[in-house]
């Protein structure tokens, strides 16, 4: 997760995956550690989880599409 400036963190894909489902809305109030969205990668799930505490402010993919490497997930404000 890297900063954008001081309230917005983009959240990134860390490696090539497929998005299986997304677990919040934009709008959503999540917290450190919680759920964002279900990575499918060499027939393993991933969990992708919050960094940070704040709002989800842009969803970036949707479930099927396939991600590359640094590709942007969410943005948390």
């Amino acid at each position: 997760m890297a900063n954008r400036s001081s309230d917005v963190h983009d959240v990134r894909a860390e490696m090539v995956a497929n998005v299986l489902s997304i677990q919040v809305s934009l709008g959503e109030v999540v917290t450190v550690g919680q759920q964002l969205l279900l990575l499918e990668s060499m027939k393993m799930e991933i969990p992708v989880l919050s960094d940070v505490a704040g709002t989800i402010s842009e969803i970036a993919v949707s479930p099927g599409v396939v991600i590359q490497e640094g590709d942007l997930l969410f943005r948390v404000s």
